[in-house]
């Protein structure tokens, strides 16, 4: 692998959850959500944005769940349409589903396609918490958590399909 490369070095195939970077000030528990769903209010400035123009939060949130795959905007961009036609519920509870399947996570407090339809500020919120406090920082993308992971030294949370971990 060369240097200038954006992906990180890394070894052998899943990680344990407990060896995720994490930015919350409790230790996360393996298969719990770190937060509720009704504490919008933990990141303010995000539930603003978020209440404001989910397509945002949730193109920011595709965006690492697809690990760099698809961009920001574009993701923003469909969730946007799909809601125009009332149907970014159905968007947003598949992309809760990709998130929960990768951090071992309930489907919680009933199923994701639900969470979405009657409280997707919440929903949106509450993922996109999740990721920060799990170690990706949504707001600055993938490329840029990836160069920051290799910088500080950081196995990342989420793994490419063709990456390992040692």
């Amino acid at each position: 692998m060369n240097s200038s490369s954006i992906e990180p070095e890394i070894k052998s195939a899943t990680p344990s959850p407990s060896s995720y970077p994490t930015s919350a000030k409790q230790p996360l528990t393996e298969g719990q959500w770190s937060t509720g769903l009704y504490d919008c209010c933990h990141d303010p400035s995000n539930c603003l944005i978020t209440c404001c123009c989910p397509c945002i939060t949730f193109g920011q949130v595709a965006e690492i769940i697809d690990r760099g795959n698809t961009a920001c905007k574009l993701q923003g961009l469909v969730y946007y349409a799909m809601a125009a036609i009332g149907c970014g519920w159905l968007y947003g509870g598949a992309y809760r589903s990709k998130l929960r399947r990768l951090f071992s996570l309930p489907e919680a407090p009933c199923r994701d396609w639900v969470v979405h339809c009657f409280c997707c500020i919440c929903s949106l919120t509450q993922e996109y918490r999740e990721l920060k406090n799990r170690g990706a920082d949504p707001s600055i993308g993938w490329k840029a958590n990836v160069e920051k992971w290799n910088r500080e030294g950081l196995k990342p949370p989420i793994v490419a399909p063709d990456m390992c971990r040692n």
